[in-house]
């Protein structure tokens, strides 16, 4: 039985007994037929001379402090892509963060700032990210195409924790379908150390019990120090693992799918890129003036690859350089992860998200 989930080039020519919707400003349940009905909204103005129909109400308003509710749909069926711009990007990418319920349970399954759940933890200028399951697009629009099902309800909300208002346009895609026994619930969760511990490496995840698979990690670094920044390795701790991991990475670029530094030999500068699975697509380095820091966001999918456990996991990565005489250096820099994962519910409760002020980009 197809019931229209896990859509790819080879189920697309499959027939299904499912029901497409899309929630927006101009539908803000997704009903049949509830869309373009608006009288009232901030393109009211713009349409006085047209009337309904015509783009009254393309946006809406999250004031400070405000928690907008984007969607809030009764299942089963699943979040197929999520479409999202927002207005004062410098600030709100840290300041506005989404939260997704699933089934009516109070606890998150998704927590993070706007900007680093799309990728885009550093705010500010536009950069191209094009990958399977997040898309950056000109100018500064947000797309993910993660698949979200749920059986009996969603909830997903906005809530801007900044100082300023901020304007959001959206559409958020699903479809209204029988969903299996075997299908888990999304869940993604963010973590920032800044300075990293010296000592320890920076947790991505931990706390989590299975069945499970984890599928993706994206990274905003900020570096501290001068020289390489990205010797650490990465460690996938599985079930019973104690002190040591089964799934150990030999490097930071190793685990992004790069290598040596991420350099263009021709160059000997970083070379941004973004593919299906993997990407640099972010790089700021110092301007001479304000820009003291280089700054990096990198993302790695397990599509092909998910990291499947059974009863617990726990990730880390390591910080590390290098220092004279060929040895390693244990560095303090800014590391803000958003990881991505599927498991049953419930979850256990995520690590309380940093102030505002703690996540600022300074």
């Amino acid at each position: 039985m197809f019931y229209g989930l896990g859509m790819n080039p080879g189920t697309l020519a499959m027939l299904a007994a499912a029901r497409s919707r899309s929630i927006s400003p101009e539908n803000p349940t997704g009903a049949p037929a509830g869309g373009a009905r608006a009288v009232d909204g901030n393109g009211a103005h713009a349409a006085r001379e047209l009337g309904p129909g015509w783009k009254v109400s393309p946006s809406l308003p999250i004031q400070p402090g405000e928690k907008l509710t984007l969607a809030d749909v009764e299942g089963p069926g699943a979040i197929e892509q999520i479409w999202m711009t927002l207005s004062n990007r410098e600030t709100a990418y840290r300041d506005c963060i989404l939260r997704c319920h699933w089934d009516g349970v109070e606890q998150p399954s998704v927590e993070a700032p706007v900007g680093d759940f799309f990728c885009c933890g550093w705010g500010g200028d536009f950069f191209q990210l094009s990958s399977l399951m997040v898309c950056h697009n000109p100018g500064n629009a947000f797309n993910c195409y993660w698949e979200m099902p749920f059986r009996t309800h969603a909830r997903i909300t906005l809530e801007n924790r900044g100082a300023v208002p901020v304007t959001i346009y959206y559409q958020i895609n699903y479809v209204l379908t029988e969903v299996p026994e075997e299908y888990a619930y999304f869940h993604a969760s963010f973590r920032r150390s800044n300075p990293s511990a010296a000592e320890e490496p920076h947790v991505l995840l931990d706390g989590v019990s299975g069945p499970g698979h984890y599928v993706g990690t994206y990274l905003a670094w900020g570096v501290h120090n001068n020289g390489w920044w990205g010797e650490g390795e990465i460690k996938f701790y599985i079930d019973d693992d104690d002190e040591f991991p089964t799934i150990c990475g030999t490097g930071t670029e190793d685990y992004f799918c790069g290598s040596y530094n991420f350099e263009n030999p021709a160059t000997h500068r970083y070379q941004p890129f973004s593919t299906p699975y993997s990407g640099l697509p972010q790089v700021i380095e110092p301007d001479g003036l304000y820009r003291s820091q280089q700054r990096f966001g990198l993302y790695r999918w397990h599509i092909t690859d998910p990291v499947r456990f059974q009863s617990r996991l726990k990730v880390t990565i390591q910080a590390l350089g290098w220092r004279s005489g060929g040895r390693y250096l244990r560095l303090r820099d800014d590391i803000a992860s958003t990881v991505f994962w599927y498991q049953a519910l419930p979850a256990a409760p995520f690590p309380p998200l940093p102030s505002p002020g703690e996540l600022e980009v300074i």
